[in-house]
């Protein structure tokens, strides 16, 4: 398993190197972003499956919830939410969180695709767990698969399947939502679903082993950024007081959710007030990269933030919790537009998109589809001239 691991996290490594891009402007923003015209220009009208693109982008799908993968004999599971991609040789693997109870099926499944982008399997990779949202993935290439419940735990999954899924409470019990790995600092950030949540940080007792370690909450004195410190949560476990209670003076986030981690920067969105923010790790302080009340000269293209995925370009890609069903786009000069609609799935939310490891297609889901039920879900596939 070693020798396996050690090649994948290679392949995998070429390929975040060359995600690492733009810096943008640095973590510390002048100003939030603003309604403008994307690099892809207006929305065409919607395609066959539903999806309005910009011109030159087409969509497919890929798989929908309790039926069988197009190619394979896996039924795909009910509500997914939080996803990733990992570099598999020539191919690739799309990692699929499901957000239901454990006695519906909640866990994570993983389909396969091979180097032209065709499906060669799907399989589940981690059973028996509740509402497990949104997670992360990890430098050595697993994937972490968080509960969104009350003193939920992170689960770190193999995407191939050949290794049982652990519990790691070192990372903290707590409604979590998404996880993001900063291998420049050593750190884990996570973010907590809760309308007074906090955002935290797992400092592995060694790199690369999440057994045990230290976990951290952020302190910082403004409502709108600046210098933060950090905090080390006293019991992890979270019983019998919750994790965000522990730590005098800790910020508090409305509804964290989404987060990634690239160049120095970790980005990660709170649903509860519309806004996207930045930590800078290499200076130790937040500030706002998108807050929707402070959108001037028009209407605010992006609600309900939820998941958030980076182009080669530094491009920010947002998911949608409800709104109008768009993931937007946040380019490094501060615009802000939509990049695609999905019409007729008012009841739905959008969630899981990451992109295939050479940057040509962008995967994600609608949690409940057209029915508006957690087994009417779809998951996509656009595929485009994605700046780099």
């Amino acid at each position: 398993m070693e020798r396996r691991t050690f090649l994948r996290t290679a392949v995998v490594g070429s390929s975040a190197a060359a995600f690492g891009g733009t810096l943008w402007r640095g973590a510390a923003y002048a100003a939030p972003a603003q309604p403008g015209t994307g690099p892809y220009g207006a929305l065409q009208a919607a395609n066959a499956n539903g999806i309005a693109l910009p011109a030159g982008f087409t969509s497919r799908i890929v798989a929908r919830s309790g039926q069988t993968v197009p190619g394979t004999s896996y039924a795909w599971h009910s509500a997914p939410d939080g996803g990733a991609v990992f570099a598999d040789g020539s191919g690739w693997i799309y990692v699929s969180n499901s957000e239901v109870s454990s006695g519906s099926g909640g866990g994570a499944s993983a389909v396969r695709f091979d180097s032209a982008g065709n499906v060669t399997s799907a399989s589940r990779i981690l059973s028996g767990t509740n509402n497990n949202c949104a997670g992360g993935r990890t430098p050595w290439n697993t994937w972490l698969s968080c509960e969104e419940v009350t003193r939920g735990f992170v689960y770190e999954t193999d995407p191939w399947g050949v290794n049982a899924a652990v519990q790691r409470p070192a990372l903290g019990r707590f409604k979590h939502e998404a996880a993001a790995a900063d291998p420049d600092h050593g750190y884990i950030y996570l973010t907590e679903d809760e309308t007074d949540g906090r955002f935290y940080r797992f400092r592995p007792t060694t790199w690369g082993n999440l057994a045990g370690g230290t976990l951290e909450v952020l302190v910082a004195g403004t409502a709108t950024g600046g210098p933060v410190t950090w905090a080390a949560v006293p019991d992890p476990d979270g019983s019998p007081t919750q994790t965000r209670y522990q730590v005098s003076g800790a910020k508090v986030f409305n509804g964290g959710e989404g987060c990634f981690y690239a160049a120095g920067t970790c980005w990660f969105t709170t649903k509860g007030d519309n806004r996207v923010w930045a930590y800078d790790a290499n200076a130790s302080s937040i500030s706002l990269v998108y807050d929707d009340s402070l959108v001037t000269g028009g209407t605010a293209p992006l609600t309900g933030v939820d998941n958030v995925t980076r182009s080669g370009s530094g491009d920010l890609y947002v998911a949608e919790d409800g709104g109008n069903m768009e993931i937007c786009l946040i380019t490094p000069d501060g615009t802000v537009a939509p990049f695609l609609r999905i019409s007729g799935q008012s009841g739905s939310e959008i969630t899981g998109p990451a992109f295939s490891p050479d940057g040509t297609r962008l995967y994600f889901s609608s949690q409940r589809g057209t029915s508006g039920s957690s087994s009417g879900g779809i998951t996509y596939e656009v595929k485009g001239p994605f700046r780099s």
